[in-house]
């Protein structure tokens, strides 16, 4: 990290900043080690930050950026607009999940908490957490039918859930009264406040190590130190304009595809990003606040770039994002976002397929893009009622140093699988198949990582599904004469053996005993001409079942089988 304040030392600073990421991984592990719902603790949809005093991110965990890029506004809107700093009292916890509130969506539920040392505020600690349900019009309060945020679940605008150390019960039943799964809810909520606790006593510890003044200088000169950073790499690349256009299949409520138009324009040490020509913000629950749109992107220029940028508010100074009001990258109150993942994911393509034009080695080809959410809710051998709640990723699209990964979590949602095992112990459902797709990666002289194939069984009387997929129409891109990857797709199988072919993004489906459901997730896109792919490289696939020879025939312009298999 450089020194850009003088006076600090920067083997010191070096020291403070690391010790910043120590504090926000501390919080990281006590909600994985305490929480209760499998959405937090094995999908580990959560994420932890340390803030200094005017609410910039300063230091973050190791874990997602679509949530670590959007926390910083979230926390300055509330400082801004609801309760400025001054009014933030010791042992304080704010709350809130509005998106038009600086939150995300209704399930993101964040959490705030003041760092005091000899009565003088000197950083914020943070938490958000995905809950498994927060209300709505369906079980884990993905509504495919919402037309307004209204229908999505419960709305929390910021306010005090503990007030000096005491925790406004009032408050915590209230939302405990308006969730499917309030035992859940309540162990996820209280493992967010426990967190905060174990950041707020890192960071006072640090204060009282180094000095508050030194610590807050030094806060600042990390800020400094990321932003010259992200300013030498844009430095690096040459001058330019590119655009580019990504389709969404639909908002799950009419067949009309979504358009992500972004002209990027890169001059000097920075980097402008116009996203008008996008579509006008949709009647279905797929929209994106600016806070969901300007994550991916800073998302999507720090993976592009890459180098050891210490991702905080610093680095996004030298970037300037304009949205168009209205839009479905810029949605006005009350448009429904809880699916903005099918969207956020897209828009970070979208910015790939622009950079790729500006640096053409350093970008892959298209990943599965898109959270595959799906929910099942039903009850178990005792009559409860439950809600499985789970996330399945895709492949990564072929770079120019190889084959893209298969069924690999995109570093935007950064999410873990759920153990079948543990979910079949919990849920009344047992897994009949789960793996890797043969054919799903797009043919290219590197191929594309392949998607996967899920598929469970339904063990209960009954049960209702809603899933928020996509590629369903619009397959992930290859690029540099690479060949795209394969749709997705989800089936209901009867016990009769008669099929039901569902939309990607459905609610309330009903379930019976014995249905089968298959989820298909996309393979991501090739990368260069496949008449170039080493055949070495392609025998591999043969021989581990990734590429069938009738599709390697077909894709890579071999004829005959002894020729594949040689």
């Amino acid at each position: 990290m450089t020194d850009l304040q003088p006076g600090i030392d920067p083997i010191r600073l070096e020291v403070i900043r690391n010790a910043l990421v120590a504090a926000s991984e501390e919080m990281s592990i006590t909600i994985w080690r305490t929480s209760r719902s499998t959405v937090v603790r094995e999908i580990l949809d959560f994420s932890t930050a340390v803030f200094d005093a005017q609410g910039n991110n300063i230091a973050q965990s190791a874990r997602i950026p679509v949530h670590l890029n959007s926390m910083s506004d979230c926390l300055r809107t509330i400082l801004d607009r609801f309760i400025p700093l001054e009014k933030w009292q010791d042992g304080d916890v704010i709350v809130t999940n509005d998106p038009y509130s600086g939150g995300q969506h209704l399930p993101d539920i964040q959490t705030f908490r003041p760092v005091f040392v000899d009565g003088r505020r000197i950083a914020i600690v943070g938490t958000l957490c995905h809950h498994v349900d927060v209300g709505g019009g369906a079980a884990g309060s993905y509504y495919a039918a919402a037309t307004e945020v209204f229908h999505e679940g419960i709305r929390i605008p910021p306010l005090r859930l503990v007030d000096k150390g005491v925790l406004n019960s009032g408050v915590f039943e209230m939302l405990l009264h308006n969730v499917r799964q309030p035992d859940e809810t309540r162990g996820d909520l209280n493992a967010q406040i426990a967190a905060l606790g174990i950041g707020e006593r890192a960071v006072a510890r640090m204060a009282r190590k180094y000095g508050t003044a030194s610590l807050t200088a030094a806060m600042a000169a990390i800020l400094d130190g990321s932003e010259a950073m992200m300013r030498a790499a844009l430095k690096a690349l040459p001058d330019g304009e590119s655009s580019f256009v990504e389709l969404v299949d639909d908002d799950g409520q009419s067949e009309e595809p979504i358009r992500l138009a972004v002209k990027i324009t890169k001059a000097g040490d920075s980097i402008a990003l116009d996203f008008e020509g996008s579509s006008h913000q949709v009647r279905g629950p797929v929209n994106n606040t600016p806070a969901m749109t300007c994550s991916a992107v800073y998302y999507a220029l720090l993976a592009a770039l890459g180098g050891d940028i210490p991702a905080n508010s610093g680095c996004y100074r030298p970037v300037t994002v304009k949205l168009p009001e209205g839009s479905v990258v810029n949605a006005a109150f009350p448009a429904p976002v809880a699916g903005r993942m099918v969207v956020n994911h897209r828009i970070a393509t979208a910015v790939f397929g622009a950079l790729a034009a500006i640096m053409p080695e350093r970008i892959p080809a298209a990943y599965y893009a898109i959270s595959y959410v799906y929910a099942l809710q039903t009850t178990n051998k005792q009559g409860k009622q439950q809600v499985y709640f789970d996330i399945e990723v895709g492949g990564w699209g072929g770079h120019a140093g190889g084959d893209g990964a298969s069924a690999l979590s995109c570093g935007l949602h950064n999410n873990t699988n759920a153990p079948i095992e543990m979910v079949e112990a919990k849920y009344p459902v047992t897994f009949m198949k789960y793996g890797l797709i043969p054919d799903s990666g797009g043919a290219g002289r590197f191929r594309g990582g392949l998607g996967l194939v899920r598929e469970w069984r339904l063990d209960a009387a009954e049960g209702s599904l809603s899933t928020n997929f996509e590629r369903f129409r619009h397959a992930p891109y290859g690029i540099r004469g690479g060949e795209p990857g394969s749709l997705s797709r989800t089936t209901v199988t009867h016990p009769d053996g008669s099929t039901l072919s569902l939309r990607s993004k459905v609610s309330g489906i009903p379930l019976r005993r014995g249905d089968v459901v298959t989820i298909e997730t996309s393979g991501g896109g090739g990368y260069g001409d496949p008449s170039g792919r080493d055949p070495e490289r392609l025998a591999r696939d043969l021989a581990e079942g990734l590429v069938t020879s009738e599709r390697a025939a077909a894709l890579y312009g071999r004829n005959e089988r002894k020729e594949i298999a040689a």
